[in-house]
């Protein structure tokens, strides 16, 4: 009687299979990550009256996975800047960008986070760029909900087509 034995595969070389499920899995995490966003608002002026209204049942932010808003940046991911910042503010709202866990986006809402607005002088900062790095810009004043809709569409877009390094050859 003779025993067949089965060639077993070095560690280094990888399959077909294995190649095709590793990009999938990238596809898959960024699928989880764009239906799951805890944004923290951070809501300083009149563009707060609007960031309401995009959480009511007409819009209904939740069909969005940005339903909820957390109140502490460590369970957010997703800064949302309402309104005007100030000089004052500015350290403040970036503590609260440092303490966030990563991976993190900015969406800056309405002209006065994104360019300072109408308000050009020595008190506010011209747009929030100048203190943290921004991922989508929501212009109008205010924005309409159905703008901030789309800029949280957009969003999701960026981060589903990010790579995600949390994928790896192990995992």
């Amino acid at each position: 009687m003779s025993s067949r034995t089965i060639p077993i595969r070095p560690e280094t070389q990888k399959s077909a299979a294995f190649e095709y499920i590793a990009t999938r899995k990238d596809e898959l995490i960024g699928w989880a990550r764009k239906f799951s966003l805890f944004p923290y608002p951070f809501v300083t002026a009149c563009c707060g009256m609007e960031f309401m209204s995009v959480s009511s049942t007409p819009y209904d932010t939740d069909r969005f996975g940005a339903a909820l808003p957390r109140f502490t940046p460590r369970q957010s991911d997703l800064l949302m800047v309402v309104g005007t910042i100030t000089h004052k503010q500015a350290p403040v709202l970036l503590k609260v960008w440092e303490q966030m866990c990563e991976p993190k986006w900015v969406l800056a809402f309405g002209v006065c986070a994104t360019s300072g607005g109408f308000y050009n002088n020595y008190a506010a900062v011209q747009g929030i760029d100048r203190i943290l790095p921004v991922d989508v810009y929501v212009p109008g004043c205010p924005p309409r909900p159905e703008m901030v809709i789309d800029g949280i569409m957009k969003l999701q877009d960026k981060i589903a087509n990010q790579q995600h390094l949390i994928v790896n050859d192990r995992f």
